[in-house]
């Protein structure tokens, strides 16, 4: 069975920091694209960032350039997003996802298989 647990979430002032957990199992990590993605309420679903398993090649959003880093630690099966210098407009539910072929990683329908999502609150 194919599962995605992503955790790590929580309330953090502005200009903190947090570091989500994406944890896979059930398929072969190192064939998958595994992105991040975030949904904040009202809003669509925008990507943030993400990795390519088997070469590390990764791709993150204007927005969270400079920010965010997304690592992928194979033998753990484990993608991790460090968030840091957080901003209220971070503010959203986020997601990881898997996927084979990626050609356009920003776009959700790209991907697979999805985790349950945790929240990310930044005060102001």
């Amino acid at each position: 069975e194919v599962q995605l647990v992503d955790s790590g979430g929580g309330l953090v002032q502005a200009g903190g920091s947090l570091r989500l957990s994406c944890a896979a199992s059930g398929f072969t990590f190192d064939d998958y694209v595994i992105g991040w993605f975030r949904q904040a309420p009202g809003k669509e679903r925008e990507g943030v960032s993400c990795i390519n398993s088997s070469d590390g090649a990764t791709y993150s959003a204007d927005s969270v350039k400079g920010r965010f880093t997304i690592s992928s630690d194979n033998a753990k099966n484990t993608v991790y997003l460090q968030m840091n210098n957080l901003k209220p407009e971070d503010t959203a539910v986020y997601y990881c996802a898997a996927g084979t072929v990626v050609s356009r990683p920003y776009l959700p329908y790209e991907y697979d298989y999805w985790g349950q999502g945790t929240q990310v609150t930044v005060s102001s």
